[in-house]
């Protein structure tokens, strides 16, 4: 008998468990009985050969008239062609690189014959058909007579492992498998009228009827939600666990001085989402707390007001940004919210790549001495050269560009610092609830006041191809009101093809769009340069391939007024902060994603000057690629547009590689779908770790938690 937990080698053998491991990643009985068909196919009923309708699924009962063997033409290889009749008609079976067949096909032998009728050369044939051979022809007939109503399983399969050969490998384990304990408990099953974990396994993968193959995959969805939450969940009172060094604002201290010196009042939600900041930074354990909010809604404000509260407990503050661009701007941004008096005694400090050996050894000393309150940095804030006095906190921003490696690895600076997550991707509930289950969600909606908002529009070039040119006099009028636009493009140089790095999103063809991108920064540049409207406009380009400190010095340019258009590509996507910036032109808007049109075109109508943004697209309409830029153009709700996006690209782009393998690994949940049930699943699952942290009384669900997320996965969790 075999468990879930027994390697494959021990049920199957090692070839057949080397196939698999290689073609799926299986290592386990359990990882090849949660590999579930994707559908099932009808075997049809018992037809004549004569009669057989092509193109359909059938099944039939014949006799193994010859075998033969040919060389294939075009390729290596060998196909095997059995021909087998019913007395009234013959019909031809082929197999690729399978000449073991020949020694069970051997003519005399009868048998049950399922496959789709298929025409070549005008004969008819079944290309790798479901067999099996009689022993006795009586009980033979009869068995096909049964089976013939019987679902056929397909499975997910590759060029090396086809959708037999797990049905095979499937069938042989599950008659070895042992008892399967149940993951739910026993209430919580029978309440929602679900099968027991074994009769699940046996329905979903040998279903006698089609009615089975339902409440299967109802009680295995079940499993999946309920499993992942309690995993979060675990995870979450894992971190509670940990003491964390209380880090309580004083009466006069560095935040009160702060908050008094603010030219402006903070919005109802940065007071809100501001005081439970506050109360976790006090508690006994760390914060582990996401906080998302539209563009420009003031989510670094609320960052840097909990960097002052660890601060006057001597403690340190690193934020860590995607870009360079973006941390050289969140260093400039902090100092000058902190003002001539905070500044010095904070110290805020860049740590990049980029900087000079000297630079960066300065900058290094200042961290590890603790002179450095703030540090903010990229990734060379993960290098084991930086360390620090006293990490009280680490504050990830736009968390979907960092790996839970990345984010440990900082957070494993310090001892069991606080961690506060941004995000300006709102998330859907649904979202929120699977992939960052174990983190306390904050929400920021309201927009602080005297933003002049943004306009959008659709530049359809499919319909109305004239436009393009009114696109390039739109920038020049608004450049002659004294603003300033970006141009955003999807590569860096089209004709190279080059994809741009630094993209959240690759770019690459859509459903609808030009075979490959036609605009990239050099195109775009050469056209402006021969552009009569930008003759004496001054242009400059940005792209994440330029070295660190020639992008600081254009953004700062642009920033200053110093240049009128920036032709870039997504390396502008975050946190660029231009007031003046009143027009956003995104070329070929259909190649990004809902989410990332929406954090671009934030870069605009950030100040009193209202903002323009125009989506120009080929995209026919119609085209699931003209919907996406339809939908932007349509509403600057972020948290609409997140729904709309999850509903248009389906849940495996939105969990993208799964903030760590555990939560993309669903197989039969859906995020969208299936939302009340993870609902549910949430409820029962706080219930049973509320009262069993450590899963003693339920160890069904203790070890389908270790066996769904495996050690990698369980390490990433906790990491998170």
């Amino acid at each position: 008998m075999v468990s879930l937990e027994s390697r494959l080698q021990a049920a199957v053998g090692d070839k057949t468990a080397g196939a698999l491991k290689r073609a799926f990643g299986m290592e386990t009985v359990g990882d090849l009985l949660a590999h579930y068909p994707r559908r099932y196919a009808k075997r049809g009923e018992l037809t004549p050969i004569d009669s057989l309708p092509l193109g359909e699924q059938v099944t039939i009962v014949a006799e193994v008239r010859s075998a033969t063997e040919r060389r294939m033409r075009n390729r290596p290889g060998v196909i095997l062609e059995v021909v087998i009749s019913d007395g009234q008609g013959a019909l031809v079976l082929t197999f690729f690189n399978q000449k073991w067949r020949a020694n069970e096909l051997v003519p005399g032998r009868r048998g049950i014959f399922s496959g789709k009728v298929g025409l070549y050369k005008g004969v008819q044939q079944f290309a790798h058909p479901d067999y099996e051979l009689f022993d006795d022809e009586a009980q033979g007939r009869l068995q096909a007579q049964t089976r013939s109503t019987e679902p056929v399983p397909i499975y997910p399969a590759t060029s090396t492992v086809a959708s037999w050969q797990v049905k095979k490998t499937v069938d042989t384990v599950l008659d070895m498998l042992d008892e399967v304990p149940d993951p739910l408990p026993e209430s919580f099953r029978t309440a929602l009228h679900l099968l027991d974990a074994r009769t699940a396994l046996e329905r979903i993968h040998r279903p006698e009827t089609f009615e089975q193959i339902g409440q299967a995959q109802e009680t295995l969805r079940t499993h999946e939600a309920f499993v992942l939450q309690a995993a979060l969940l675990q995870q979450r009172e894992q971190v509670r666990a940990l003491s964390a060094t209380s880090r309580p604002a004083a009466r006069d201290g560095l935040l009160a001085r702060f908050d008094a010196a603010l030219p402006f009042a903070l919005t109802p939600d940065q007071e809100d989402v501001g005081e439970r900041i506050a109360a976790d930074l006090e508690g006994a354990w760390p914060m582990n707390r996401l906080v998302q909010g539209e563009v420009g809604s003031g989510k670094t404000l609320v960052a840097l007001r909990a960097m002052l509260q660890v601060a006057e407990t001597g403690g340190q503050a690193a934020l860590i940004a995607p870009t360079e661009v973006l941390a050289a701007q969140h260093v400039r941004s902090i100092a000058r919210m902190l003002g001539p008096q905070l500044a010095p005694e904070l110290m805020p400090t860049l740590l990049t790549g980029q900087l000079s050996a000297a630079e960066r050894r300065k900058a290094s000393l200042r961290a590890a001495s603790g002179q450095a309150r703030i540090v903010v940095g990229t990734h060379a804030l993960l290098s084991a050269s930086t360390t620090f006095a006293d990490l009280g906190l680490v504050v990830v921003d736009e968390q979907h560009r960092f790996g839970v490696e990345q984010r440990e690895t900082l957070r494993a600076k310090g001892t069991a610092p606080h961690v506060l997550v941004l995000t300006a991707t709102p998330i859907p509930r649904t979202v929120a609830m699977t992939v960052f289950g174990d983190l306390d969600v904050s929400t920021i909606r309201t927009l602080p006041a005297g933003r002049a908002g943004i306009s959008s529009f659709v530049a359809p070039l499919a319909e109305k191809p004239g436009w393009f040119g009114r696109v390039w006099e739109r920038i020049a009028e608004e450049v002659a009101a004294g603003h300033q636009a970006f141009v955003v493009c999807a590569a860096i140089d089209a004709e190279a093809a080059v994809k741009d790095d630094t993209a959240d999103e690759p770019a690459g063809p859509s459903e609808g769009a030009p075979e490959r991108t036609r605009w990239g920064v050099v195109q775009v540049q050469e056209l402006l340069s021969r552009h009569p409207a930008f003759e004496h406009l001054r242009v400059a380009i940005l792209h994440g391939r330029m070295p660190g400190d020639e992008k600081d010095a254009i953004m700062q340019s642009f920033a200053r007024g110093d240049l009128d258009v920036l032709v870039a590509t997504t390396v502008i996507e975050v946190g660029v902060d231009v007031p003046n910036a009143s027009t956003m032109v995104i070329l070929e808007a259909d190649r990004f994603g809902v989410s990332q049109l929406h954090q671009l075109r934030g870069r605009v109508g950030r100040g009193a000057v209202p903002g323009l943004c125009l989506l120009v697209t080929e995209a026919p309409i119609g085209t699931p690629a003209r919907e996406r830029v339809e939908a932007v153009a349509a509403t600057t709700d972020g948290f609409d547009l997140a729904e709309v996006d999850l509903e248009l690209r389906g849940e495996g782009d939105v969990l993208g590689d799964a903030q760590s393998g555990a939560r993309s690994s669903l197989r039969l949940l859906r995020v969208v779908k299936d939302a009340e049930l993870i609902a549910i699943a949430r409820q029962e699952a706080e219930r049973v770790i509320a009262a069993d942290p450590t899963l003693a009384d339920h160890p069904g669900l203790a070890a389908s938690i270790d066996r769904r997320l495996g050690v990698e996965e369980r390490a990433a969790l906790a990491k998170n």
